[in-house]
């Protein structure tokens, strides 16, 4: 673990410099503190609701076509249409209607809605943004809350944003409004409903645009936000290392890292070795003899079982001699420890094996 040991100097002032560990924005999300930017959601919503509405434009356009000439051709000459019953079998109609028309759009706007929330956040269910707080209902915290920084710049966030739109609306219409009132002093019904359309549409496309280039700007802010809010003293710091330190949980992880990088490191100093002796299923003990290095056998792996067979299997896989001796085996096992010299009293024993060894590679014992 690579610890900055500048974490452990008190900032003046207690100012919050250091970035937020991990476990600080594990237990941020945790409370529903996440990095989240309404506009982009509102933005991306509208620009889906204005591609259904025009995807499904002809489907509303039938629908209501049908409802329409049903009023005119059935309802208006039924006189059952005139009594409580009829008019609840009009009403009943009409709303089917609308639902038919208007529920492909409510869909996609439903869909757009979860999978932009979730392309931000990620699946995450919390309550404890709704759960009761006593300051949420001060009325000292609330004014606090009213005329605070974040609150002044939301407020001037949405001026500037009925700002742009509004410019924008009404550099559109300018431009446009003197053809379109031609066009309605001189075409019929049906091209000026078209025209109108068309209209309408261009400048919701517009809008629409001019708020996804608001909304970008927005989450950069809310993203700046976001971390400035979750930064840390020094001293917090310090203080979450200590808990984590103690924590059974992050002892365990370390712990167990700390084992499989020692079984690695053990694991790649196998094709050094001279010998393998084994027992010969559940021990194997590596062996290595340098002068530079000391001024008797070392060992430099051992196992049991399993790690037994992995030690044997690197070894002839470098074609390092395994050789088999029960009582040398387990007496190495026990009596050395990695990295240290074999003990005394098996010096004779090992000199045999090395001989032996030395011997089938033709090598000279120093």
């Amino acid at each position: 673990m690579i610890i900055n040991l500048q974490l452990f100097a008190d900032g003046p002032g207690g100012e919050k410099t250091e970035k937020a560990t991990t476990k600080k924005r594990e237990d941020a999300r945790k409370k529903g503190d996440v990095l989240k930017s309404v506009d982009v959601v509102s933005a991306f919503m509208l620009l889906f609701a204005y591609f259904a509405v025009r995807g499904f434009g002809g489907w509303m356009y039938e629908h209501a076509s049908l409802f329409a000439t049903r009023v005119m051709s059935v309802y208006i000459l039924d006189g059952d249409s005139y009594t409580l019953n009829g008019l609840l079998r009009i009403f009943i109609d009409a709303i089917l209607t609308f639902v038919i028309c208007i529920g492909p759009i409510l869909a996609v706007v439903f869909v757009a809605a979860i999978a932009l929330n979730v392309a931000q956040v990620g699946f995450q269910f919390t309550t404890e943004p709704i759960m009761f707080k006593p300051n949420k209902i001060n009325p000292i915290s609330g004014f606090k809350r009213m005329f605070s920084l974040k609150s002044v710049v939301k407020l001037l966030q949405s001026l500037f944003k009925i700002v742009i739109i509004g410019m924008l609306t009404y550099v559109y219409i300018s431009k446009r409004i003197n053809s379109l009132m031609m066009l309605m002093g001189t075409a019929d019904i049906y091209t000026i409903a078209v025209k109108g359309l068309e209209f309408v549409f261009d400048l919701m496309f517009q809008i629409i645009m001019a708020m996804l280039i608001l909304a970008f700007f927005d989450y950069a802010y809310q993203w700046w936000q976001h971390e400035k809010d979750l930064k840390m003293t020094k001293q917090e710091v310090k203080e979450e290392f200590k808990q984590m330190e103690g924590d059974p949980k992050v002892k365990s992880k370390i712990k167990e890292k700390q084992r499989q990088m020692s079984m690695q490191r053990m694991m790649s100093e196998v094709p050094k070795a001279d010998v393998v002796i084994t027992n010969p299923t559940h021990y194997a003990v590596a062996l290595r003899y340098d002068l530079e290095i000391a001024d008797a056998p070392v060992v430099i792996a051992k196992g049991q079982d399993y790690i037994a067979y992995r030690i044997k299997q690197i070894a002839r896989d470098n074609d390092v001699e395994i050789v088999e001796n029960k009582p040398l085996a387990r007496s190495l096992y026990d009596g050395a420890e990695i990295g240290g010299k074999i003990p005394v009293e098996l010096y004779q024993a090992v000199a045999e094996v090395l001989a032996f060894v030395y011997n089938l590679k033709n090598k000279k014992i120093v």
